[in-house]
């Protein structure tokens, strides 16, 4: 069945959030948001803050977050501009469970729409074209590299088992309208792979910026924002520190903790580039 957000409703209806004993429930920034995590599972990491941090928002973009997990991203993108609509995409039905109640918690039933299916067959689900964003925090490793752990939430998130950055671009570039931005985050190392695949599925790279964990250390993370059928000019951006030499965070870092960016830093999207 073909989808609209419109359409999308939260068929749990009042959801009772309970706590289970293999759950943890962690404030973030200063306790304005609540999120249960597995004790010893998936549990969400710095990535994800940063990315959220990272992403343009505009009033009327409809959004999506292809393997959600825990909802985190939705949740934080939800409480940072509160006009936007989202939906989070998961496959492990363990992780949806706790994505609702993660959204119940906070209190944005209203806001963020979950599913649970492979992002792989979102074709199915959605019209070509149906969101003006697209996010995906997506697994890194091929499967035949590394070892894979025994936790099968955490090898999901690690490993290219349910799904590949190629095949979350091929899907964003299906999801997203012409000037729709698709952005997302991953390791330094692999880089140019990241760039040329986006190329390939018509997402053009338009901004990138490098993460380190301190100015004396080489970048780990980069992130990335590619519009869909954009034309050809790439801005790297100032890299991002993410602690002091001392260890304590960055300035910048402790803006993002407490949602105080500037809009300089949050780089709030402006109008949708024309493509070619």
């Amino acid at each position: 069945m073909i989808l609209s957000i419109a359409q999308l409703e939260n068929e749990r209806g009042e959801l009772e959030v309970s706590i289970r004993p293999d759950e943890t429930l962690d404030g973030l920034f200063n306790g304005k948001l609540k999120i249960i995590q597995k004790r010893k599972g998936y549990r969400y990491s710095i990535d994800a803050i940063l990315l959220a941090s990272f992403c343009r928002l505009k009033k009327a973009d409809e959004v999506i977050d292809l393997g959600t997990g825990n909802a985190i991203i939705p949740i934080l993108l939800a409480v940072r501009n509160p006009t936007n609509r989202i939906v989070g995409v998961e496959i492990q039905a363990e992780l949806v469970d706790m994505a609702h109640r993660n959204v119940a918690l906070n209190g944005l039933e209203r806001r963020i729409k979950l599913i649970h299916k492979d992002v792989r067959a979102l074709t199915t689900s959605f019209e070509k074209a149906s969101f003006d964003l697209a996010i995906s925090n997506p697994p890194y490793r091929p499967v035949r590299t590394g070892r894979l752990n025994p936790q099968l939430q955490k090898a999901f998130a690690r490993h290219e088992i349910l799904g590949s950055l190629e095949d979350m671009a091929r899907i964003a570039s299906f999801l997203l309208r012409s000037g729709g931005r698709f952005c997302l985050i991953y390791p330094a190392s692999r880089t140019i792979d990241m760039l040329l695949t986006l190329r390939e599925s018509d997402l053009e790279p338009k901004r990138v910026r490098l993460i380190h964990s301190n100015e004396r250390e080489e970048a780990k993370l980069v992130m990335a924002e590619a519009v869909k059928g954009g034309r050809r000019e790439l801005h790297v951006l100032r890299p991002l520190f993410v602690y002091e030499l001392d260890g304590h965070p960055t300035e910048e870092m402790d803006r993002i903790y407490s949602m105080d960016q500037d809009e300089d830093e949050i780089g709030v999207a402006r109008d949708r580039e024309k493509p070619v």
